[in-house]
């Protein structure tokens, strides 16, 4: 009898724990739950390999790309660094519609966390990896506004013994070579930025933590609102392009998308198949078997991951959008494109289910970390 009552006892205390743990979100069924396990930041898998750079995951690489992350003197007017853009303290972006660097750019800066896992940098995808995408701006003449030879220059003044201990002898003539290095180490570097766990993640492991409209956003995320068609995965994204019917900007120059984007890295000097990569051609699969052409590209921009998102106006590629209620509002409306084809339809939801949908999104607040 005695050992009936512990029994009893025991049970008792697993579905009190059960019940505890699947309080207030009692509403959202078992696929549902799973769903949302399927986000959580703790099914990321591992920093996928980079075969076009020998030196991603060597530590000294990243120290020194560090290094050069953060230098002013990477840029024609000693003021602009990667980190003017990327400030780490605003989870590496700027907060600004459009990037500014030694003049205004015609896009809005996209955060480095996460990218690591991305087969494609920029709303449009125009470079393949990111040591392609860090030699970009540097050469840009509204960013960084420098030439390789002065990077050199520079690399070979200020960062020489560090430079060899990496690269080996270092033939400073060679400017091609200093200048994918300079890219490489800022890749290295880079892909050690990553996100840490939001309180979503956290109700995603025990069941518990967010409020009855947070955990109604999360089924409208995940059903009705078809959020997750995009933005699914652990980073909330499936870097891939789409035409939302996002408005142009009338002060900017017509933008293509990815569409321009496609030809742009098919052509990229320094593109997976570049002789200045690491890898073999056979192994770029993904610039390989890429679509390159078609009217779905037409102003089709990189979905963004939406961890943080809240904290990260303005948004779209060239923040034509202020406020997260206003993205939701341009979602359920799904106006036409101003160009190409737009893939959204409009969801007709209730002022309440916008509420509860922003009310989830503020969730996916994840602090940026250098790992």
């Amino acid at each position: 009898m005695k050992a009936l009552t512990i029994g009893v006892t025991a049970v008792a205390l697993l579905i009190g724990v059960a019940a505890a743990q699947r309080s207030g979100n009692s509403h959202l069924n078992d696929a549902e739950l799973a769903t949302l396990r399927s986000l959580a930041l703790d099914q990321l898998e591992a920093v996928p390999a980079d075969p076009s750079n020998k030196y991603a995951d060597d530590q000294a690489a990243a120290a020194l790309g560090r290094k050069f992350f953060f230098d002013t003197r990477f840029s024609s007017n000693g003021k602009v660094a990667c980190a003017t853009c990327h400030a780490p303290e605003r989870q590496f972006q700027d907060d600004a519609d459009l990037a500014t660097g030694v003049g205004r750019t015609t896009r809005r800066t996209m955060p480095v966390a996460g990218t690591a896992h991305s087969p494609w940098m920029f709303w449009d995808g125009r470079k393949d990896s990111q040591w392609s995408q860090a030699l970009g701006p540097l050469e840009s003449p509204v960013e960084h506004g420098g030439q390789r030879g002065q990077y050199v220059r520079l690399v070979a003044a200020a960062y020489a013994q560090e430079y060899r201990a990496v690269f080996g002898d270092a033939d400073f003539a060679d400017t091609t070579r200093v200048f994918v290095n300079i890219g490489k180490a800022i890749a290295a570097y880079e892909r050690r930025v990553q996100f840490a766990p939001s309180r979503f993640d956290e109700f995603a492991a025990s069941g518990s933590g967010l409020t009855d409209a947070e955990i109604a956003g999360a089924k409208l995320f995940i059903g009705k609102a078809n959020c997750i068609q995009c933005h699914n995965g652990p980073l909330l994204t499936d870097n891939v392009f789409h035409n939302t019917g996002v408005p142009a900007r009338a002060d900017l120059p017509d933008d293509e998308g990815r569409a321009l984007g496609a030809q742009q890295v098919l052509k990229d000097e320094f593109n997976c198949r570049s002789q200045w990569s690491d890898a073999d051609p056979e192994s770029c699969a993904e610039l390989n078997y890429m679509v390159a052409e078609g009217h779905e590209l037409v102003r089709a921009y990189k979905t963004p991951s939406l961890r943080s998102v809240a904290s990260r106006p303005p948004y779209m590629h060239a923040g034509q959008i202020k406020s997260l209620a206003d993205v939701l509002d341009h979602y359920n409306r799904a106006p036409s494109a101003p160009k190409g084809h737009s893939e959204i339809k409009p969801l007709n939801l209730s002022q309440t289910e916008l509420r509860q949908l922003k009310a989830f999104l503020e969730t996916l607040e994840s602090p940026v970390v250098e790992r």
